[in-house]
């Protein structure tokens, strides 16, 4: 398909260019239906003298009006329509009265008298300055609501952005204290090299969650490196009690899914799983494309939903010395991630597999990262004026 070599823009884009666009369109064309209908019946070319004074003078009226309403359209409707039905039948009493005048001048009162013409010409007139007011106040109408409107879809963007970013920062943490606390016990234990690389690990893994955006998206490579850096810190903790084993199809390398999704997962499989078994436990994390969507599993080989804890499991819940302690990252929060991010476009599922453990779906829109097109600076609709 053949790409356009001009960004095309909105009609209303710039409201003072639409409006005398619409003002010389209008008259323009009210100009030529009058002349062509006097043409039409036999009346002579300088018939066309009154019809450029006539359509000169509701042009120049227009602009007085529109002054006028651009005032009104912002009080309230009592202020606006009452005003509005009060200048309307003067602007056009005046339209006839010089109509009239400049008929007279041409054709002479021999035949019509003045009063004649200027009851003629009224209803004439008024049919136009009336269709005119009731296109300058229903377009205003309608650029107002669809700027509330704009403005409703941007504070609602702005609401989920927020809610997005207050999931994305609850972050368990316990992970950050346990860290510290292993860091304190290799300083004590004057175990410098690991203490220095558990700190180095530690500050580069903080480093990723504040630099990228909390609303923004990563490729499932950056994603799998993220977690490789979390679980390096998290080995040190339980050394080969820890194993884990990646399977990502290379096709989704470059998919998009939302920052440190998975980190939350993968930190719920080490707490249920590896810490509650002597043996440690073995813990997957595999992506695979399904048609038009990206899948992503984490699965674990710990005991499942069988322990006592398991709705603690669901529910993101943990008990420190017999204290519930809400850890504030649970699959809850992994699922509002992606109901905020995806609505109804995802899949989310925990699941018991056949061979025991347990394993957490997701399935997300497959989506590749693409160059940002260059913004358009935002312009602000004032009133549509002259």
């Amino acid at each position: 398909m053949a790409v356009l070599p001009f960004r095309p823009t909105p009609f209303f884009a710039n409201k003072n260019r639409a409006f005398w666009r619409l003002q010389a369109l209008g008259w323009g064309g009210a100009m030529l239906l009058r002349a062509m209908s006097g043409l039409a019946n036999g009346l002579s070319l300088s018939f066309l003298v009154l019809v450029l004074i006539s359509t000169l003078t509701g042009f120049s009226i227009t602009l007085i009006l529109s002054v006028v309403y651009r005032h009104l359209i912002t009080r309230r409707p009592l202020i606006t329509w009452s005003v509005t039905a009060l200048m309307l039948p003067f602007a056009v009493a005046l339209y006839a009265f010089i109509d009239a005048w400049v008929n007279e001048l041409y054709y002479g009162g021999a035949t019509v008298g003045f009063a004649q013409r200027f009851i003629g010409l009224f209803y004439l007139d008024a049919t136009l300055l009336g269709a005119w007011s009731a296109l300058y106040y229903a377009i205003n109408f309608f650029l107002q609501i669809e700027e509330q409107n704009d403005q409703l879809i941007q504070l609602e963007s702005q609401a989920t952005q927020a809610q997005l970013a207050m999931l994305r920062y609850q972050l368990n943490p316990h992970f950050l204290f346990n860290t510290l606390n292993s860091i304190s016990t290799l300083v004590l234990l004057k175990q410098t090299e690991p203490a220095n690389a558990m700190l180095s690990r530690l500050s580069s893994f903080l480093r990723y969650t504040l630099v990228n955006e909390p609303t923004g998206r990563v490729t499932v490579a950056q994603e799998v490196d993220t977690l490789k850096l979390y679980l390096d810190i998290e080995r040190m903790r339980f050394e080969e009690r820890l194993r884990t084993s990646f399977r990502i199809d290379p096709m989704t390398e470059q998919a998009l899914l939302p920052s440190l999704l998975l980190q939350p997962l993968v930190e719920n499989a080490i707490k249920y799983a590896v810490s509650t078994q002597e043996a440690g436990a073995e813990i997957t994390i595999a992506a695979q494309l399904v048609g038009q969507n990206l899948r992503i599993v984490v699965s674990d080989t710990g005991p499942g939903l069988q322990m006592s804890a398991a709705s603690n499991r669901l529910s993101g819940v943990t008990f420190d010395g017999g204290e519930p302690v809400s850890t504030g990252v649970g699959l809850a929060n992994i699922r509002d991630r992606l109901a905020q991010a995806y609505g109804d476009q995802h899949r989310f599922e925990t699941m018991e597999p056949p061979d025991g453990g347990f394993a957490v779906l997701i399935e997300l829109p497959f989506e590749r990262r693409e160059a940002a097109p260059a913004a358009m600076p935002e312009q602000r609709r004032p009133a549509l004026a002259g």
